[in-house]
């Protein structure tokens, strides 16, 4: 009977001294003391030897060690499932971070802050309108005549059955909507993307961006105007280009011109934008009495400046998303 007792006291000590460290150990101590041939089970097969008087004594000191196991067993399980969720969702903080590429501003639309921040300094706020629009706001209130090519199909286009639905051909019907909403003084500049019908190439596309500056008050004059663009282009390209004027046409403004640089060291120019008086009958279609009040306009296309600013041969390099030449301008 001692003997028994003394090794059932040995499988308990066995069991409170086990140090399970994972998973592997885990299932041999679950074999050892809980599995089909484990050792309780011949402690249990010495029933039959001890004396019928104290068999309930013993029974109850077998299956007292028998839940000790299967409380441990069932502890270190939980432990070592809850350590391994507390590993998948813990980060380690003594791995090196994910290396993270910034993201870039498209070089047109750097051109187009760096503008619309110049001409902000001398009192220019921004207009927006929509792409979709209609002739009156496109061509009539800008005193195109309807016979003007401009307004023919292989021109302009036009997304209706109806003539008068059309994608803009230019960023002067901002212009418009703001003259018909606005009373005068009105000082804007208009950037926006527009749409020709234009065979694409390396210098031309189906769509670009341009930027429109409009100023109306009494009195504004053609010195004004070139006062205007003398600071835009010294700001905008530096100190190293020379600049002209030269006469032009355009339905919209009267007189007109188009302004051209070239560089110091250099003879050849640049037309850079054209521009001109606003003309009185664009005034007075707009609600502007022409009598009291004159203005003057400019257009320039964006991709222009930014392919001069940033040695850019060919216009599609700017919508080939060639993530190359994207890259370049993270730090710009």
């Amino acid at each position: 009977m001692q003997e028994v007792l003394d090794r059932l006291r040995a499988i308990k000590d066995e069991i409170q001294q086990t140090a399970i460290k994972d998973s592997g150990e885990l299932e041999q101590y679950r074999i050892r003391f809980l599995g089909s041939k484990n050792v309780l089970k011949d402690i249990f097969s010495e029933m039959k030897n001890i004396p019928p008087a104290e068999r309930k004594a013993f029974g109850e000191q077998v299956n007292e060690v028998k839940q000790l196991a299967e409380s441990v067993y069932d502890q270190k399980k939980q432990e070592l499932s809850g350590a391994s969720k507390s590993g998948i969702n813990k980060p380690d903080l003594t791995l090196p971070g994910d290396v993270i590429i910034p993201g870039s501003l498209h070089p047109v639309t750097l051109v187009r802050n760096q503008i619309v921040d110049l001409f902000a300094r001398i009192g220019f706020t921004v207009a927006t309108g929509p792409d979709i629009e209609d002739e009156w706001h496109n061509f009539t209130a800008l005193n195109t005549p309807p016979d003007h090519p401009a307004r023919d199909m292989t021109d302009t286009f036009y997304i209706s059955v109806n003539p008068d639905v059309l994608l803009r051909s230019q960023t002067s019907t901002v212009q418009v909507r703001t003259m018909e909403q606005q009373k005068p003084p009105i000082r804007i500049v208009a950037p926006g993307r527009v749409y020709r019908n234009e065979t694409i190439s390396y210098k031309h596309h189906v769509y670009f961006h341009q930027l429109e500056g409009l100023y109306i008050d009494r009195r504004v004059s053609f010195a004004d105007l070139k006062q205007t663009l003398y600071f835009f282009i010294k700001e905008f390209f530096g100190e190293d280009f020379n600049i002209r004027f030269r006469p032009s046409y355009f339905p919209f403004t009267e007189p007109s011109g188009e302004l051209d640089i070239a560089h110091k060291s250099s003879t050849k120019w640049m037309e850079i934008l054209g521009c001109g008086m606003v003309h009185p009958n664009v005034l007075n279609n707009c609600g502007i009495d022409s009598r009291a009040y004159s203005g003057f306009a400019f257009g320039l296309g964006i991709e222009r400046l930014a392919m001069l600013k940033y040695g850019i041969t060919d216009i599609r390099t700017l919508y080939d998303n060639d993530i190359r030449v994207l890259k370049q301008f993270t730090h710009a």
